[in-house]
């Protein structure tokens, strides 16, 4: 028993250290911070993955960590950083709602999550619902992110921190194969060259990456 409420505890602490780096993505104006935000969710559920192998007896969850640890926690943010560099991003990033509202609204969304997930997944255990209730939570902070913020860049890290959310749902429920680890690590390699080509062309069109400015371009803002 001991040994089993340990497990509980610690799954739960290390997916509220996700959960806590989705709202210090929420909270950074900076787009350095926002990147290192980013790496450290990344790095926690790289963790949580491996934990969850630990507590499952699932070897292929080790690798679903090594794969989130070298991907998404090294990877992606060492190429979002040279983006940045490259496009010259050092500016605060604006916002469309407040970081207080923002934050208050992001509160909101883990309530809801929990008011929703326990309920339907009644009949799994507890870590597994309780994970769920966490992943969930995550998921809708990254769409929040991407709904409130005015910069590309942000909002494809709002994207990925949304994509961790559904990681992190996946290494919570028992039976999930290795492939589905590898096509996310090959998914996000193929989003992120996508997304820098498509940073380069607007930047190059535009000479902003900022959604207000482009809306002007599209007659949207007088």
């Amino acid at each position: 028993m001991l040994t089993t409420q340990f497990e509980y505890h610690t799954a739960h602490l290390i997916g509220a250290v996700v959960l806590m780096m989705g709202f210090a993505l929420l909270y950074q104006r900076r787009m350095s911070a926002v990147i290192r935000a980013y790496s450290w969710q990344a790095m926690a559920l790289a963790l949580a993955a491996a934990w969850q192998g630990f507590v499952q007896h699932a070897p292929h969850l080790y690798a679903t960590a090594l794969i989130a640890l070298l991907f998404k926690g090294v990877a992606v943010p060492l190429t979002l950083g040279w983006l940045v560099k490259r496009l010259g991003i050092h500016r605060t990033v604006e916002t469309a709602l407040g970081i207080g509202p923002t934050m208050i609204a992001g509160v909101g969304l883990v309530a809801l999550s929990i008011v929703l997930v326990l309920p339907v997944t009644s009949g799994a255990g507890a870590i597994t619902r309780e994970s769920l209730a966490i992943a969930m939570s995550v998921v809708l902070l990254g769409l929040l992110m991407m709904i409130t913020r005015r910069n590309a860049v942000t909002q494809v890290v709002g994207f990925m921190a949304l994509e961790n959310g559904l990681i992190l749902a996946a290494v919570g429920a028992r039976g999930m194969p290795l492939v589905v680890e590898i096509s996310i690590a090959f998914s996000v390699l193929v989003a992120m060259t996508l997304f820098g080509i498509f940073f380069f062309r607007i930047r190059e069109r535009f000479d902003t990456l900022d959604l207000a400015y482009l809306e002007t371009f599209r007659g949207e803002r007088q």
